[in-house]
C-alpha cells in the first residue's frame, strides 16, 4: 500500500494554540531561569533572575487555569474528552502497538502524556506559589505563608522532582514530533495552522 495526505483540514481553534504555546514559552522561561539563578547565585542578578522565574509562573498559572476553563466550554477539540481515550491506551500499552487509525483532534496515545503534563503543571504551579510566598514573600499564598521557612523546606524537593518530570515530558515530546516528522505526518504544523493531514491508503503497488 501507498500513503498519502489528505487535504487539511482546520481543527484546533485560535485560542488553544495560543495556550499551547503559552504554556510552551513560559515552561521554557522557568526551565533557564532556574537554571541562571543557580549559575548567578549570590550574584548581583540572582534576585532579579528569580523575579522574572517567579513572573513566568503567573503566566504559566494563568495559562493552565483557562486551560482548564476552555477544556470545559472550547470546542470539541479543545474538550477534555478529546484528551480521553482509555481504551486505546489500554490496547496500545498491552500489545506495544501504535494506534492503527488517526483521527482528528489529539492522537489518542499522546493525549496520556499530555494528561500527565498537565497533572505535573498544576503541581509545579501549588509548589511554586508557595515557594514564592515563602522564600519571597510574594504571590497570592503571601498573606498566609509570607517568610514561612518551613514551608520551603517541605515543598523544594517536591516542586524540584516536578522540575526533573517536566523536562522527561518535553524531551518524549520532542522525541515523539520527530518521530512524526520522519513518518511524513505534519504533527507540529498543527499548532502552528490548526489544521491537521492524516495519512490515507491510496492504492496498491505490485513489484
Amino acid at each position: 500500500m501507498s500513503h498519502s495526505l489528505t487535504h487539511p483540514h482546520r481543527v484546533f481553534d485560535p485560542l488553544l494554540r495560543t495556550l499551547h504555546w503559552t504554556l510552551a514559552l513560559s515552561i521554557v522561561v522557568l526551565v533557564a531561569t532556574s537554571q541562571l539563578a543557580e549559575a548567578f547565585e549570590h550574584g548581583p542578578y540572582e534576585k532579579a533572575i528569580w523575579n522574572v522565574h517567579i513572573l513566568s509562573g503567573y503566566v504559566l498559572t494563568a495559562g493552565l487555569v483557562t486551560r482548564l476553563l476552555w477544556g470545559l466550554v472550547g470546542p470539541a477539540s479543545a474538550r477534555w474528552r478529546d484528551l480521553w481515550h482509555p481504551a486505546v491506551w489500554k490496547d496500545s500499552l498491552t500489545h506495544l502497538r501504535l494506534p492503527a487509525k488517526h483521527r482528528a483532534g489529539h492522537d489518542p496515545l499522546a493525549s496520556l502524556a499530555y494528561l500527565f503534563a498537565y497533572g505535573v503543571m498544576a503541581f509545579m504551579v501549588v509548589t511554586g506559589l508557595g515557594l514564592a510566598a515563602a522564600e519571597y514573600n510574594a504571590g497570592p499564598l503571601a498573606a498566609w505563608f509570607g517568610n514561612a521557612d518551613w514551608l520551603e523546606d517541605v515543598l523544594g524537593e517536591p516542586h524540584e522532582a516536578g522540575f526533573v518530570l517536566m523536562l522527561g515530558f518535553i524531551g518524549l515530546h520532542l522525541a515523539a514530533l520527530a518521530f512524526h516528522q520522519w513518518r511524513g505526518e505534519r504533527v507540529a504544523q498543527s499548532m502552528i495552522t490548526g489544521k491537521q493531514y492524516h495519512m490515507v491508503e491510496s492504492g496498491v503497488h505490485h513489484d
